[in-house]
């Protein structure tokens, strides 16, 4: 009896010291449990964090908090989990609340995440510039509106927020956006691209904000030429997307543009003096920017696409997506 009391004793504090060690003291609080606020509170989880993910309602919380799980599991399964910790330990760290005061207590730092209505973004800031502290930052998730549009009426510390911008699905792709506002301490900046890179995050630094940000602005350009080519009758909805799977997006998925354009040639400038004179005249060519409204080309790149991957489908297409980012990301480390 005495030696499994002792072994037990043992065991006890093995436990509480290796919890103790794990376990890091910052706290980072997560606003909204949907897709993305899930996955930020996962690779937060994975660095050791401690997070607390809030929502409005209790059976959200529950829901969300019962969807983490299932998908740390999920990864773990597949050899897909993050950082260093284990499934349990990760879950340890994660937990909810309804009371936005107690999210915001003694946090370092604030993700928000809920949906795109600038009026409900409005709202949560200038309740939040009431009770949030003044080194906590406060990073958006959105990937729509400049920070400046949902921080200027804020009656103080607006200085802390800034756009923290991921992309879908953040837990396998790992860029960031981070896009400040006018008033935004560049200290916040710099310790939020800290951050990022400590959760294993590939932040990018806009040294100003920008309709769209990089992302988007880019994206939007190869979405517009693709809408002209399809409605043009130039090319089929799969060939235009084939010349990215097996083309270009073969070559971006290892290289930026413009170190493509440096491989291509001697060197970037070479490049340019050789082709800039030929990327001028075709983009001269593009015509109007199209509005992307309900009509015959919509109609043609749905009836399309649903040839590709049906509505039916699109589970399971994304669930292989993000199995071959997984496998993707591995390979770029090699290359890089």
């Amino acid at each position: 009896e005495l030696n499994r009391r002792y072994f037990l004793k043992v065991f006890l504090i093995f436990f509480c010291f290796n919890y103790i060690k794990t376990m890091r003291p910052e706290k980072i609080g997560i606003i909204g449990s949907g897709l993305i606020g899930r996955a930020w509170a996962m690779l937060f989880a994975s660095a050791g964090y401690r997070v607390v993910l809030y929502d409005i309602l209790p059976e959200q919380v529950s829901t969300a908090l019962e969807e983490i799980k299932k998908e740390l599991h999920a990864l773990e399964a597949k050899s897909a989990l993050r950082g260093t910790y284990s499934v349990a330990q990760q879950l340890s760290f994660i937990s909810g609340t309804v009371e936005l005061s107690e999210l915001v207590s003694n946090a370092i730092y604030l993700q928000e995440c809920i949906p795109e209505r600038i009026e409900w973004k409005r709202k949560l800031y200038t309740d939040l510039a009431a009770i949030v502290g003044a080194e906590t930052i406060i990073g958006s998730s959105t990937s729509t509106y400049m920070p400046s549009l949902f921080s200027e009426q804020m009656t103080s510390h607006r200085e802390n927020v800034l756009v923290a911008h991921p992309l879908n699905p953040p837990y396998y792709i790992p860029l960031v956006e981070i896009v400040p506002s006018p008033w935004t301490k560049p200290e916040f900046v710099t310790r939020t691209r800290d951050l990022m890179l400590e959760i294993g995050q590939k932040p990018v630094t806009l040294t100003r904000e920008i309709e769209g940000f990089i992302t988007n602005r880019i994206q939007y350009a190869i979405l517009n030429e693709v809408w002209r080519l399809v409605a043009d009758g130039v090319v089929s909805v799969a060939d235009v997307d084939r010349v990215m799977t097996e083309g270009l997006g073969l070559r971006y998925a290892l290289l930026g543009p413009l170190e493509t354009a440096h491989l291509n040639a001697d060197g970037v400038a070479d490049y340019f003096q050789r082709f800039g004179g030929e990327v001028y005249a075709v983009s001269q060519t593009y015509g109007p920017t199209p509005k992307m409204v309900a009509g015959e080309t919509l109609s043609k790149i749905a009836a399309e696409c649903e040839e590709m991957v049906s509505r039916e489908q699109l589970t399971k297409r994304r669930e292989q997506r993000d199995r071959f980012l997984h496998e993707l990301s591995a390979l770029k480390k090699k290359f890089h």
